[in-house]
């Protein structure tokens, strides 16, 4: 069994799914436009291009994708909220890697730093709009305040 979260997108799914290949280090392995949908779907020419799905491989996880039209999904423009994509990691330098690039235009809730429960912790709505948690899982014997 696998969960996956999908995100939806205002038009700009694809550039969004780009940034979190390079910044994940992942593979985008579908990216279908509604262009591409069955003959007869009719679809609205500034919409051809929007992806109707997209995912994103990261090693044994993944992130889909949709851009969404405001006519069937009409909080598509509001923030996000009641949910974040957390990236865990066991390293403070990858984690501070990925909290960076991902706060590029980003709106960052709680900057990156050592927390009472790891060494690494940090929150940001990025420049899609997306809320992001970068969590850093502590070594055996980590206690606050011995962070690198």
């Amino acid at each position: 069994m696998k969960l996956v979260t999908s995100l939806s997108f205002a038009g700009n799914c694809r550039e969004a799914f780009e940034f979190y290949a390079a910044v994940l280090g992942g593979e985008i392995t579908a990216a279908m436009p509604y262009g591409d949908g069955p003959t007869g779907m009719e679809v609205p020419p500034a919409m051809r291009d929007w992806l109707m799905h997209c995912w994103l491989q990261i090693g044994d996880q993944a992130l889909m994708g949709s851009d969404m039209h405001s006519d069937w999904a009409t909080r598509i423009n509001e923030p996000k909220n009641g949910f974040d994509v957390t990236f865990h990691t066991e390293s403070v330098e990858e984690a501070r890697r990925v909290f960076e690039a991902l706060s590029e235009g980003a709106t960052v809730g709680m900057a990156f730093g050592e927390t009472f429960w790891t060494p690494g912790f940090g929150t940001l709505t990025d420049r899609f709009g997306i809320p992001w948690m970068i969590n850093v899982v502590p070594g055996a014997g980590w206690t606050p305040g011995t962070a690198a």
